[in-house]
């Protein structure tokens, strides 16, 4: 028998100015066994969400549950690794001569089933759900109670009813409502917006953009570039190069207002705003103007591998100087961009679609994109905002004037 040791599962440290997080999931439960490396729970900050994975293989013992706030470096529970030892040390039964015949085999249980966290678990019975129907949108893939949530509705929903009938008809049995207390990163985000709202002058500018020649060249090189540098050659590169170009010729949309100062930086520290199931994250893709168009396309594609897998760090996510953000991934035709402060300028992309324009005096049909430069009026002028996009627009439509390393 080994002697017994518990080993502690402690909320670890995620930045200097995070002093809490909430315990969001557990995705063992009490008594379970884990294994070494393995993902047990997930944590939620103001800014980040985060997995803690076992440091040992053992029987997990929790003292803090779900939902509850909890101070950096708190045990949350231990590993008791004497079970794990008993078994490895208990003797092993002789092998029986005569071979027996072969235990009926029973059906595996969905490995899905086995990563669902204790409170899914008992909403899944409670609801007698297929679970291999829910789609999890949770870390690594993993299914989230607002996921089974959605299926449920899903489930139930009907056709709108049309206005006379819903007047005539009273209220369903089932109607009911839930009350969730938002989660830090949604807390978070909430401030930031109303923050940039109330202490800038924000105003926002528009124009369109041919993506004819971007889409051609996309076309024509994305097999090249991508068996030379081992990416695929996206649209976002094409903009945040463009903002770059734009960024050099007017410094001022890459300034900051502190105080009664104005902050230059000689450097593009972009941003590259990011939907993830838990709220939107803006990763930073530093020193932009010296990367390639393939190391752009590759610090993207990091990134969303790290939000996924939630790995993504505090680091990750300051130092910004400018920000991109496309609305057009989920079907977006027009908005307005909130500035991220204490930037000064904000870039929205948006859904390319086909539209007819004057060419030359000639109605044609060419793929557009309608851009939006939210900008901050204190520092920048009308003119300098709507030169800056021009200048964006000019390099998108003609990408031969950007270096491209194919």
């Amino acid at each position: 028998m080994g002697a017994i040791m518990k080993i502690e599962i402690k909320i670890p440290n995620v930045g200097e100015s995070v002093k809490e997080a909430i315990l969001a999931e557990w995705y063992k439960q009490d008594g379970d066994s884990v294994r070494k490396d393995e993902p047990i729970l997930a944590i939620e900050t103001d800014k980040v969400t985060l997995e803690v994975a076992a440091e040992e293989d053992g029987t997990l013992s929790i003292k803090v549950s779900e939902g509850e706030t909890v101070e950096i470096g708190a045990v949350v529970g231990t590993i008791d690794t004497d079970a794990q030892i008993s078994i490895n040390t208990a003797p092993q039964p002789e092998a029986e001569s005569p071979p027996k015949e072969p235990a009926p085999e029973t059906p595996a249980e969905p490995q899905t089933r086995q990563i669902l966290p204790p409170s899914v678990r008992r909403l899944v019975a409670e609801k007698n759900l297929d679970v291999t129907q829910i789609a999890g949108t949770g870390p690594g893939g993993r299914i989230t109670k607002s996921d089974v949530l959605l299926y449920q509705e899903s489930l139930h929903s009907d056709p709108l009813p049309l206005v006379s009938e819903a007047v005539s008809e009273p209220p369903a049995d089932d109607e009911q409502t839930e009350r969730k207390p938002m989660t830090p990163i949604r807390k978070r985000i909430a401030a930031r917006l109303l923050e940039a709202k109330q202490n800038t002058a924000m105003l926002t500018t528009f124009n369109e953009i041919d993506m004819s020649r971007a889409m051609a060249i996309r076309s024509q090189y994305k097999d090249i570039f991508h068996k030379k540098h081992g990416v695929s050659l996206g649209f976002m590169s094409f903009f945040i190069k463009g903002c770059v170009e734009a960024l050099k010729e007017f410094p001022g949309i890459n300034a900051f207002i502190e105080g009664e100062e104005i902050v230059y930086h000689n450097y593009c520290n972009i941003g590259v705003a990011i939907g993830s199931a838990r709220g939107l994250v803006v990763p930073i893709i530093r020193h932009a103007e010296k990367l390639s168009f393939a190391g752009t396309e590759q610090a993207i594609i990091d990134y969303v591998a790290k939000i996924k897998e939630n790995r993504l760090e505090l680091a990750d996510m300051e130092g910004g100087t400018f920000t991109v953000s496309n609305g057009g991934v989920y079907g977006s035709l027009l908005s307005t961009p909130i500035l991220n402060m204490p930037q000064s300028g904000i870039l929205g992309m948006h859904k390319i679609e086909k539209r007819p324009v004057v060419v030359d005096d000639e109605i044609v049909i060419r793929p557009m994109m309608y851009v939006a430069l939210s900008y901050d009026h204190r520092i920048v002028d009308g003119r300098e905002a709507v030169t800056f996009l021009k200048r964006i627009k000019e390099c998108v439509e003609n990408p031969e004037r950007i270096m491209m390393e194919i």
